[in-house]
């Protein structure tokens, strides 16, 4: 969620927590998080954080920050926001409009898929809702399940890798 899609799509946000989906922050203005003051950091979490609280009641601590772009200064204040800091390691390439096939075929053949993938998508894409379909039941039919990332995630005792995932300690 960034502040602008909540403020512009508030029955969508509503629905999407309705449906029982995890809802995320992704930030107030969708900046380059480590190039902001640790401030401004909190700030741009914090800004979604309590739009979305005041439309459902929802306290999210699920955050992917903008670009996949982060540092160790952002997740520590993502942590003190109550955030755990969440990667993909599957790109969708979606933002890309090559078009539906190039969707499924990039994330069902994708070199990094597999247990605990977490798949890129943007609900702004062009092709991205006409691919859905056939990408999760290609991958199901490959024997994967869907889960909400808030089941993925390890929440004491863990740091994380050059690539974003999470290590137990």
């Amino acid at each position: 969620m960034t502040g602008g899609w909540v403020e512009s799509y508030p029955d969508d946000v509503k629905a999407i927590y309705a449906a029982g989906h995890d809802l995320g922050n992704h930030s107030e203005n969708h900046k380059d998080m480590p190039a902001l003051s640790n401030e401004q950091q909190k700030e741009e979490l914090m800004k979604v954080h309590n739009k979305v609280k005041e439309l459902t009641g929802y306290e999210m601590f699920l955050f992917r920050p903008p670009y996949g772009s982060y540092n160790n200064n952002l997740i520590l204040n993502a942590k003190d926001c109550g955030y755990y800091t969440i990667q993909w390691d599957v790109d969708s390439l979606d933002w890309k409009n090559y078009g539906v096939d190039s969707i499924i075929k990039t994330v069902t053949q994708h070199k990094h898929l597999g247990n605990g993938s977490i798949i890129l998508c943007h609900n702004g894409a062009k092709y991205t809702a006409q691919a859905l379909d056939e990408m999760i039941t290609t991958l199901k039919d490959a024997g994967y399940e869907f889960v909400p990332v808030s089941q993925l995630i390890i929440r004491d005792n863990y740091h994380m890798d050059h690539e974003g995932r999470q290590i137990p300690d």
